[in-house]
């Protein structure tokens, strides 16, 4: 009998047959390690920035700041001349505006005639005061002789004068003594002119000086070194007391930089710092620290917030820092209020 094993028969396409089972494609682990790769690299970015910045205050909310000067007249007029053009730079004291002087020039020579004539009352008034004071002395004498002619009249015998003598030495001294009463009331009288008249004479020289001041407030000069801004004004124009004619910036230009309540730790007068402008690319400054503000910039705002309604989050409120250049190429450059400024601020513990 066959003893060999039964041979298997494979049925390609029937019911029951079996496949093996395939295997699933394997994942690549590139992306894994490229994300690995970035984040690893913003860390050590991150690390490297700290330990490079944590020796300095930094924050983007600065700005150059400066004096504006709004230029406007002191009196009503007319624009005669203007002797300046736009953004032009002028010095210290030089002519910006000249108004129509007419008016101003006919007041002070009123007041200058009106000085003189009181000061010609006030020599009047002198003359007759010394005059008073001369016809005093004078009374003085004749009275100071007439008591002696009655003092001696009244020591002699009454049997050895007459008594018509003795009258007419009695009402001789009461008339000296009424001319000389009279006569010091009058001194005083005078004396009382020169004062008014002094005072007229004081008062007149007072308006002779108004009207010259102004007269000088036709003229309007720039009250700082700087340049022409925001020039609204032309020869022609009536204007009036402070009327804005045109601006002036100064030439002394800072930093106003404000820094988070929470960096104010420190930061102190006197620090070092360094200034990059963004109209000046790659150009750094050298500055310090001036002053900082005794308030937060919200305390001083136009609608201060308030906090007493119990509806209160706390915000990081922010303090502005003063930085004032130490480098002399800021005159070389175009910085004007407003810029924007990144600045940078070495901490010392």
């Amino acid at each position: 009998m066959d003893q060999s094993p039964p041979r298997r028969i494979r049925i390609e396409g029937g019911i029951g047959s079996a496949a093996p089972p395939e295997e699933p494609p394997r994942r690549s682990a590139r992306p894994f390690i490229i994300l690995a790769v970035i984040l690893a690299a913003i860390a050590l970015a991150g690390v490297a920035y700290w330990l490079l910045n944590r020796g300095y205050a930094t924050t983007d909310d600065a700005e150059i700041d400066g004096s504006i000067y709004t230029i406007a007249p002191q009196i009503a007029g007319r624009v005669a001349a203007v002797e300046v053009g736009d953004n032009q730079h002028v010095s210290a004291g030089q002519v910006l505006v000249v108004l129509d002087d007419r008016d101003q020039r006919a007041a002070l020579a009123k007041a200058q005639a009106d000085a003189a004539q009181a000061a010609a009352q006030l020599d009047v008034a002198a003359a007759n005061a010394a005059e008073a004071v001369a016809d005093v002395a004078q009374t003085a004498a004749t009275l100071a002789q007439a008591q002696q002619d009655y003092n001696r009249y009244r020591s002699v015998n009454p049997h050895a004068i007459t008594q018509q003598s003795l009258d007419a030495a009695t009402a001789t001294i009461r008339a000296a003594k009424a001319k000389y009463s009279a006569i010091q009331q009058e001194a005083q009288s005078q004396q009382a002119a020169v004062t008014a008249a002094r005072a007229a004479a004081l008062s007149a020289q007072v308006a002779v000086r108004n009207a010259e001041l102004q007269l000088s407030y036709t003229t309007i000069t720039a009250p700082a070194a700087g340049h022409v801004a925001q020039k609204t004004v032309e020869p022609g124009n009536v204007v009036s007391p402070g009327t804005g004619l045109m601006a002036l910036v100064g030439d002394d230009v800072w930093v106003t930089a404000n820094y988070k309540e929470t960096q104010l730790g420190g930061i102190h007068p006197g620090e070092k710092a360094t200034v990059t402008v963004d109209a000046v690319p790659g150009v750094t400054f050298s500055a310090h620290v001036d002053s900082i503000q005794y308030g937060t910039g919200s305390v001083f705002s136009l609608l201060p917030a308030e906090n007493a309604t119990g509806n209160y989050v706390k915000i990081i409120q922010r303090v502005p820092v003063k930085l004032v250049f130490d480098d002399p190429r800021v005159r070389d450059y175009l910085l004007a209020p407003g810029m924007s400024v990144l600045p940078s601020i070495t901490i010392t513990k």
